[in-house]
C-alpha cells in the first residue's frame, strides 16, 4: 500500500461527511498515511480493555479510533461548512491553503 498526499493536515479542523460521526467537527490529532486514515479529537470513540501496568490501573478506557481520510473535509469557519481547498501563491513565493469558495486561509 502506497501512502498518498493528504488534503488535510495535523491540527486542522475538519468535518466528517460520511459514517456514524457525520456532520461532526474536530481537530486532527494524527495522520496515518499508510492506512489513509486520520484520528480526530473526540470523534469515533471506542472502548479498550486495558491491563494494569505498574501503578497505572487497568479497566475499560475510551479512546479515538481512526477514520478514513476520504470521509472528512476541511472545515471553513467563515463559510461554516466543509469545503474544498486550493493552493494560493503569495507575493513572496510561499504557498498557503485557502478555501475555494471564500478565500479564507487555513494556515495557522
Amino acid at each position: 500500500m502506497q501512502a498518498t498526499k493528504s488534503h488535510v493536515s495535523k491540527g486542522e479542523t475538519v468535518m466528517v461527511i460520511a459514517g456514524k460521526e457525520k456532520n461532526k467537527t474536530g481537530k486532527v490529532l494524527q495522520l496515518l498515511p499508510k492506512k489513509d486514515s486520520i484520528v480526530i479529537e473526540g470523534l469515533n470513540m471506542v472502548k479498550r480493555h486495558v491491563k494494569a501496568r505498574g501503578n497505572e490501573p487497568g479497566g475499560i478506557k475510551e479512546k479515538e479510533a481512526a477514520i478514513h481520510i476520504s470521509n472528512v473535509m476541511p472545515y471553513c469557519s467563515k463559510c461554516s461548512k466543509p469545503v474544498r481547498t486550493r493552493r494560493q501563491v503569495l507575493e513572496n513565493g510561499d504557498k498557503q491553503k485557502v478555501c475555494a469558495k471564500c478565500g479564507n486561509s487555513f494556515e495557522k
